[in-house]
């Protein structure tokens, strides 16, 4: 039976790489994007190209808990295992905006899709073992020096893009070394990474000069999509990596973070902090020490 993967984020730059560099080594990818239209016409140039059929998707928008949900629940449907998750969503904002949910849409988005999907999906990663859960970071951790626990979801202090952005980073990490901690003996890894500046699609959502600034920086500096994406899928394929977790990696090595993202204490509260958020508990997996 193939190994099965799901990607989100996976319409466009690094996401979209990523499914085609995946199906190419043989996995059969599920992607998660927004429109349906897309979707299609990404579905199948990529099946052209990959020459596999074992390419499905998903249409969802991953800042709405209900959507996510809903994703984890068509997945399980379809598939018997799950192989690899690759959690690549992820999008900046230059202005605040709240969900359905009433949730800062950077929070949601860029963390707690990873945070709720992967949980939703962890007894068919555990089943499937050896497996991989993969979260792409960034660099950007760097731009705050902690996770602002008494104003998370910018309610009181004035909304700052950039300090969302890298707050929200910086949660990816903490994320996936918490899940490493609780995963342990249970033969499921998780990494984090930064991909690069990548000239993408990022920030093509914003406007005025936060927007010319972001395009003129990515397509000045950025490395193409393909590059972007060749962390994730070391993380996602190789064997040099399948016993390594809890770890972020830069370039397909592993590289230091800001003292922030090893912040334990951080990362315990952070798990407390997003079950509230999303109204469910995930306890550590029978059967396995964290």
């Amino acid at each position: 039976m193939k190994q099965t993967a799901l990607v989100t984020g996976g319409t466009a730059g690094i996401g979209k790489e990523t499914v085609r560099g995946l199906a190419r080594a043989g996995f059969a990818v599920v992607f998660v994007g927004r429109d349906r239209r897309k979707c299609e016409q990404v579905a199948e140039e990529l099946r052209e190209d990959a020459k596999s059929a074992d390419i499905a998707f998903l249409t969802a928008d991953l800042s709405r808990l209900g959507d996510i949900r809903r994703v984890a629940a068509e997945f399980r449907a379809a598939q018997l295992r799950l192989d690899v998750l690759v959690n690549n969503v992820g999008a900046i904002f230059d202005s605040r905006h709240v969900t359905p949910d009433g949730l800062e849409q950077t929070f949601a988005l860029n963390h707690l899709s990873y945070f709720l999907l992967t949980n939703l999906l962890l007894d068919l990663l555990i089943a499937s073992a050896p497996a991989r859960v993969v979260n792409v970071s960034s660099a950007a951790h760097r731009f705050v020096s902690g996770v602002d626990f008494d104003d998370l979801q910018f309610e009181r202090k004035p909304y700052a893009a950039m300090k969302a952005y890298g707050q929200s980073k910086l949660m990816n990490i903490l994320f996936s070394r918490e899940l490493a901690e609780r995963l342990r003996g249970a033969g499921v890894t998780s990494n984090s990474l930064h991909p690069g500046g990548v000239a993408s699609n990022f920030a093509d959502n914003t406007t005025g000069w936060f927007r010319l600034t972001a395009s003129a920086l990515k397509w000045a500096v950025g490395i193409s999509p393909a590059r972007g994406a060749e962390t994730s899928l070391y993380l996602a394929t190789s064997p040099e990596v399948a016993g390594v977790t809890g770890k972020y990696f830069e370039r397909r090595r592993e590289a230091p973070t800001s003292a922030a993202a090893a912040d334990a204490a951080a990362q315990k509260r952070l798990w407390q902090v997003s079950e509230e958020a999303v109204g469910q508990a995930f306890p550590a997996p029978s059967g396995v020490a964290s």
